[in-house]
């Protein structure tokens, strides 16, 4: 009978570590990498195919177009993946012709970190 409790103790102490060990893995894992998935709109709610794409780390490098972070232009779907960011804020500047998005959500709040972070910009 000692054995059959032993036996419960054991399988039960296993669960348990194994439940609490991968809680939320993805936040605690240092090698993911943080990314921005930027999908760029026009005011009626289409994707932007071929916008270009900056990020900047600061409002003075954003209003002053220098230091841009990482820059690309948007595939089909209207989507900027950016890879491998630093968990912090950043600001988005999106163009195609002569539209844009200057005061359409143009700053991002800051990443979780190892995570994929989404925003979407409206360009006009």
């Amino acid at each position: 009978m000692k054995i059959v409790k032993y036996l419960v103790f054991a399988i039960t102490t296993i669960i348990l570590i194994g439940i609490f060990s991968f809680k939320n893995i993805e936040a605690q894992n240092p090698f993911l990498p943080t990314k921005l998935k930027i999908t760029v709109l026009d005011r009626l709610g289409n994707v932007v195919p071929e916008a270009t794409v900056t990020l900047y780390k600061d409002e003075s490098s954003y209003r002053a177009n220098a230091d841009t972070v990482q820059s690309m232009m948007t595939d089909e779907k209207g989507v900027a993946l950016f890879k491998n960011l630093e968990p912090v804020s950043y600001f988005i500047d999106a163009r195609k012709g002569d539209e844009n998005n200057d005061g359409e959500g143009v700053q991002t709040a800051s990443l979780q970190e190892g995570r994929v972070n989404k925003v979407n910009t409206i360009i006009e």
